[in-house]
């Protein structure tokens, strides 16, 4: 059978180490570039729950380490990823009837997936990243993972061999896209190939052995029309959000962890017309914009010498000379914030970015200590200034205590009162009860603004038609 490297008329389980080793070996040469995508959506649902016994543990390293002594690894990675599992499979199922192991089908099954995960994917990780409800899943060490549905964190039953085990699936996810994550480098933020963004902290730093989340993307991009279903803003609200977008406003998204700002970015991106040229700068890249006319770029790590660096500040600074019409960032966190104001100053409307903050007025107040961070002396009154002159609207994101995710804040940028930016709110989310089941009862308003500030810029692109009519709406409560 191809892809053998010996006879399994007596397979041999070898050494633990040993079967690490190849492990180890294995992960590289089975992630080549030229590899097929790997198709996440399971043809049926996947049920994670299911408690296993030592046993069982116990029996699958037994017979992991027969099929390591079993292949040639070097021919298995040359074959697409369905020949490939099949082939995996006939060779397990022999060593399960030359072993004499005794298994139900449906065991037998479930161990042949098990060890094809092991081998191909990403182990133990696959049922959860095949489950489109899961938004992050957080690894802590061998034996404890959890997932957030919902809102809501769990503790899943699901566990790894050992800590090296995972820690190979780790160095399997960054080496796709050039990463590295080591003694000498623990720390690494990666994305798996549907732009689900990885992070990982490996021992020495993280105790307990390594600690893996990952902020997963749902197979199908949410619009601004679901997020009006899940209730997250109001028609009237998503109405004036889609205008925002298209009459290129510079806008800011803000929000805390999980709160749905990226999710929010995506959406607004898809009101960007197909003749612009939009360039975006991430740390990890996972916006994903449908315009033909996109060049992504991504900031990269030092080497192992400690050279080679680029920082998002480089990407941005390196925009201004690619002739963008739109500089989208996915998380402003640092000195790049000066940048990206200037960006925005300078002819390059419709820019957007989000960051870490949890009122608009914080954010803010967070975007002049940014640009205070990386080293600029320039006095107060001279940032606030270049603030108002940048930023258009601040949408605030929020993860409330029941899991929702809501857009609380659709605020303008008005100007300056002495040495105070002066905001204006266009629309707010009130929080007004709760039901039996603990779940939060809101409402979206209109704070009734007859004229926003942007409603110039509406009119230059003509959409002030529709732009009156969604704040009508929103101050009556009838459908834009």
């Amino acid at each position: 059978m191809f892809g053998r490297r010996q006879s399994v008329a007596q397979p041999t389980a070898p050494a633990r180490p040993q079967v690490e080793a190849a492990a180890k070996v294995s992960a590289p040469v089975l992630m080549q570039d030229d590899a097929p995508a790997r198709r996440l959506e399971p043809a049926a649902p996947v049920q994670v729950e299911v408690t296993r016994s030592e046993e069982y543990y116990r029996t699958k390293s037994m017979i992991f380490g027969a099929l390591i002594e079993a292949i040639d690894l070097a021919q298995l990675s040359r074959l697409d990823s369905e020949t490939a599992r099949e082939e995996i499979r006939d060779i397990v199922s022999e060593i399960i009837g030359l072993k004499n192991i005794v298994l139900s089908i449906a065991e037998q099954e479930e161990l042949l997936d098990d060890i094809c995960n092991d081998v191909l994917g990403y182990g133990p990780l696959e049922p959860l990243l095949a489950r489109d409800d899961i938004a992050d899943i957080m690894v802590n060490g061998a034996n404890r993972a959890f997932i957030e549905v919902g809102g809501k964190i769990q503790l899943t039953s699901v566990r790894f061999r050992d800590n090296q085990q995972l820690m190979n699936i780790c160095q399997r996810i960054v080496s796709q896209v050039g990463r590295r994550v080591d003694d000498a480098s623990p720390i690494c933020d990666a994305r798996l190939p549907d732009g689900s963004r990885v992070n990982v902290i490996a021992p020495p730093l993280a105790i307990d052995g390594p600690a893996l989340t990952i902020r997963k993307f749902k197979k199908d991009k949410l619009t601004l029309d679901q997020l009006v279903r899940f209730g997250a803003i109001s028609p009237e609200g998503a109405e004036i959000l889609k205008i925002i977008g298209k009459s290129r406003c510079n806008v800011v998204i803000s929000g805390g962890t999980g709160s749905g700002k990226t999710t929010l970015l995506n959406c607004l991106t898809a009101y960007i017309e197909h003749d612009e040229r939009v360039i975006t700068c991430e740390d990890a890249a996972e916006l994903q914009l449908q315009q033909p006319h996109v060049v992504r770029l991504e900031t990269r790590p030092p080497n192992m010498e400690g050279q080679g660096q680029v920082t998002m500040r480089d990407l941005v600074k390196n925009c201004l000379r690619m002739r963008p019409e739109r500089i989208i960032v996915g998380e402003v966190r640092g000195p790049e914030a000066f940048d990206l104001l200037q960006a925005m100053n300078t002819g390059h409307d419709g820019s957007m970015g989000t960051l870490h903050a949890n009122s608009p007025r914080e954010c803010l107040s967070r975007i002049e200590s940014m640009i205070s961070m990386g080293g600029f002396t320039l006095p107060s009154k001279t940032l606030r200034e270049m603030i108002v002159g940048s930023i258009d609207v601040i949408i605030q994101a929020m993860r409330l205590r029941d899991g929702s995710r809501r857009i609380t804040h659709i605020t303008e940028v008005i100007g300056m009162e002495g040495d105070v930016i002066t905001t204006q709110d266009i629309f707010l989310y009130d929080i007004v009860g709760e039901d039996a089941n603990g779940r939060l009862i809101g409402k979206h308003r209109s704070t009734g603004v007859g004229r926003p500030k942007f409603w110039e810029r509406a009119r230059y692109y003509g959409l002030e038609k529709r732009l009156g009519e969604a704040l009508d709406a929103a101050e009556t409560g009838a459908e834009p």
